[in-house]
């Protein structure tokens, strides 16, 4: 924030944390990755989320449930959640990052829908279209909450989205 991202290296932020290289790259593969530090554990516990659910889940619904958990990770600290978003918006580099980020999301989704819906005649398209419905809805929601700093109850604008994929599948 002091000097803008790109201006920014590892050098600085391992002198002002602290640490040697190793260590930060011990935890960090990139400097990307400062930016992005929940994403992993979050696409890890969706995973394991839909992994755990029974054959009686109703599938979109759990999904939508999936979606919820990244929901959970960016409104446990909405200031830092906007600090990105804001840093996204100015750094190209980021925006790539971000976008490939999501993409995984989505396609961890559909992946489990497309388990679920393997018998159906046309599973997998609508795995892949649920999936992406999901993740639009999803950031549709968050992202008005990241533009509006962060204020208001997050999960009600996001529960509203998911539950409009939810009407129309």
């Amino acid at each position: 924030l002091e000097r803008g991202y790109e201006q920014t290296t590892v050098d600085d932020i391992v002198a002002l944390a602290g640490v040697g290289r190793r260590s930060f790259f011990r935890y960090f593969p990139s400097k990307e990755d400062v930016v992005f530090p929940d994403h992993e554990r979050c696409l890890a516990d969706m995973t394991a989320f839909l992994a755990g659910g029974s054959d009686d889940d109703e599938p979109v619904g759990r999904v939508c449930d999936a979606a919820r958990l990244v929901l959970r990770m960016y409104a446990e600290n909405p200031t830092f959640s906007v600090q990105r978003y804001r840093l996204t918006r100015q750094v190209p580099g980021l925006r790539a990052y971000e976008l490939s980020v999501v993409w995984r999301y989505e396609r961890a989704l559909a992946e489990y829908l497309r388990r679920r819906f393997a018998a159906r005649r046309e599973g997998t398209l609508q795995a892949d279209v649920i999936a992406a419905a999901v993740v639009a809805a999803h950031n549709n929601a968050l992202r008005s909450w990241l533009r509006s700093d962060g204020r208001g109850e997050a999960s009600s604008a996001v529960d509203h989205a998911l539950g409009y994929v939810q009407s129309a599948f």
